[in-house]
């Protein structure tokens, strides 16, 4: 980890060209993505939200390099998803934590390290543990832990490698409302402060409002951007009963239901 001098990371744009994918199964062909033509800002935080298997997940998956795409590019800076994978300066974060259950909660984020080929830093370790509130759990396996602290856990583990990219598909939908608000609250902080661009999925219309700088809205599969829609409050957010924070969640609730219902969106 970096000193604590207050200088942010800043990380790349990514930007995507003509990107279009088409799941081949056998059967008919299955358009899921695009075509989409969007920048995402660097440094900044962008939620994805649409209606379930639209494609929010698949575009994660092409920007991560997990699938290539059927057309188009896709590229962070001037590197493409396998460049930036290779140097380690991408993380991803799942639903399910992942982490081994063999290893400790410190054995498990340190092996973000050994796997981006970097040298270990226990100290380092140590301190993303006690940034995420878990000391005193380092000798802990998972099976030990709740389900928010391994999710604290697993995002630790993709800060630890000081990724320029961050991607995080439903990183806190498998753990309860009370756990999720505080995470929610406590982890954006850490790659916020850092300047690294990261994109989220949810389908929590608040959580969006409360991480994200922009928040696209996208269509029934094949996703195309619906709304794109700025979100200027400052960080940290607890805005749920400001007159701002519930605007700009009827904004995003209008266009998820435009949506739905494959209607053009009404002038905002």
């Amino acid at each position: 980890m970096p000193p604590d001098n207050g200088q942010a990371i800043v990380g790349q744009a990514v930007t995507c060209a003509g990107l279009s994918h088409t799941f081949q199964t056998g059967g008919a062909p299955i358009p899921a993505i695009g075509p989409l033509d969007v920048t995402f800002a660097a440094g900044k935080t962008t939620a994805l939200l649409g209606p379930s298997g639209c494609g929010k997940s698949t575009l994660l998956r092409l920007i991560a390099g997990l699938e290539p795409p059927s057309e188009g590019t896709i590229r962070m800076g001037a590197e493409t998803p396998d460049e930036v994978c290779r140097r380690a300066g991408l993380a991803m974060a799942f639903q399910d934590a992942s982490l081994l259950p063999w290893r400790s909660l410190r054995g498990n984020i340190a092996l973000a390290l050994t796997l981006a080929r970097r040298q270990s830093d226990m100290d380092s370790v140590d301190r993303l543990i006690d940034m995420v509130g878990l000391s005193g759990f380092e000798t802990r396996r998972p099976a030990e832990l709740s389900g928010g602290m391994r999710q604290r856990a697993a995002i630790a583990r993709c800060l630890i490698s000081e990724p320029d990219l961050l991607l995080l598909d439903e990183p806190f939908g498998a753990v309860d409302e009370l756990t999720r608000r505080r995470l929610n609250h406590d982890l954006p902080a850490l790659w916020q402060a850092r300047g690294t661009t990261a994109l989220l999925v949810t389908h929590s219309v608040t959580e969006a409002v409360t991480l994200a700088d922009r928040i696209l809205v996208l269509s029934p599969r094949p996703a195309t951007i619906m709304a794109d829609i700025d979100i200027p409050l400052p960080h940290p957010r607890r805005g749920e009963d400001d007159p701002a924070f519930q605007d700009l969640a009827h904004r995003v609730v209008a266009a998820l239901e435009a949506s739905a219902e494959g209607r053009p969106l009404a002038a905002q």
